[in-house]
């Protein structure tokens, strides 16, 4: 190679295959800033509380549909004339869905026998592994259907325990993964609006990962002195279930969805980029940053809320925090300081991405 063409291919490195810091200017900030203000106010005054807010009551409902559905797709016929039409779903899918790991009790019929200590109908689908709507509950589902357990967390503790004897559908292995794969979805949805016999809202199932969170037993909260994983459980049983989790994304979404767009506007119609270039790809920097100012601002609204109307009790500061927003802006402070870290350095990513287009230029 030439010097000229060394050079041009150095340049060429460092503008297209290199990890770079955000380059945002005052407006970029600005917008960021305001459509996180937007979506904390969406937060604040439409999420609230579990059960209360205007958009839970929408997710409960779209989360009741939902059940029916699939209910209907099940075979279910429809309620009885008079009837609640979603209890009625969720008794056909117990019924024709059920598992060897619905423990609901420390004590009694359908108890643990005193291994999982406070175990309540209000709190069993947290503490049941089985009953996550995740990987963690899919992995733990099918082991405890094949090998006749139920696991539980509680106290920090992974506990284990025998059931009945649970027999699979099927003629062979594959077929016995795909009917405990099918149990499984099946039982989460005769759970996501709450049992058939629950009065009022009920108990669903938690967010996906939340009960992790009893994994960290440690510290001393609210004026009882209890653990953080204690705290957590008593947030689920007052409604921060999977149609909380559903209402809180909703803010966070119109966040997400309004910076992007306005990004895209700004380099089309402020920068006069071509679209090609406006394409809203978080590989872009100055995109990043901007969502990380965005659901930041987010977060700092949804915290302020929270204690204010906690009145510093720690049960109502996490009943009314958006998990889901925290979560969010978690994963974009984890790639910005990723990004800061690595400034300069060759981004894998984009050369795979270089490769494979060039790749699919010489296959055609």
């Amino acid at each position: 190679m030439s010097p000229i063409q060394r050079i041009e291919l150095e340049k060429r490195i460092k503008d297209e295959f290199t990890i770079k810091n955000a380059q945002c200017d005052k407006y970029d900030y600005l917008i960021a800033g305001t459509c996180g203000v937007i979506g904390g106010l969406i937060d604040v005054f439409f999420v609230g509380m579990p059960g209360e807010g205007k958009l839970t009551k929408v997710a409960d409902s779209a989360v009741d549909s939902a059940v029916e559905k699939f209910a209907s797709v099940c075979g279910w016929q429809g309620g009885k004339d008079g009837g609640n039409s979603t209890k009625s779903a969720i008794g056909y899918l117990e019924r024709n869905f059920k598992v060897n790991y619905d423990q609901a009790t420390t004590f009694g019929k359908n108890g643990t026998d005193g291994a999982v200590k406070n175990l309540s109908p209000k709190n069993h689908h947290l503490k049941s592994l089985g009953h996550s709507p995740d990987l963690v509950g899919l992995f733990f589902s099918i082991l405890n259907q094949f090998t006749d357990t139920s696991t539980f967390i509680s106290n920090g503790q992974i506990i284990t325990i025998d059931t009945e004897t649970h027999e699979l559908k099927g003629g062979n292995f594959i077929a016995k993964i795909f009917s405990g794969f099918t149990n499984w979805l099946g039982h989460l949805f005769s759970d996501m609006a709450g049992s058939s016999g629950a009065s009022g809202r009920g108990a669903g199932i938690p967010i996906p990962f939340y009960n992790l969170l009893l994994l960290l037993d440690v510290g001393e909260f609210s004026q009882h002195k209890q653990s953080f994983a204690t705290v957590a459980t008593q947030v689920f049983e007052k409604g921060y279930d999977l149609r909380h989790g559903v209402a809180m994304a909703i803010p966070v979404l119109i966040t997400e969805l309004l910076t992007r767009l306005m990004w895209t506007s700004k380099q089309r119609f402020y920068h006069k980029k071509p679209w090609l270039e406006c394409i809203p790809s978080t590989s872009n920097p100055e995109l990043r940053r901007m969502l990380l100012v965005a659901h930041g601002t987010l977060c700092l609204i949804d915290a302020g809320d929270a204690a204010l109307k906690s009145g510093g009790d720690m049960v109502q500061f996490l009943l009314r925090t958006n998990l889901i927003g925290w979560a969010r802006f978690g994963t974009l402070a984890l790639k910005e300081v990723y990004a800061w870290h690595n400034t300069g350095h060759i981004d894998v990513d984009a050369v795979d991405e270089y490769l494979n287009a060039e790749l699919k230029k010489l296959a055609t």
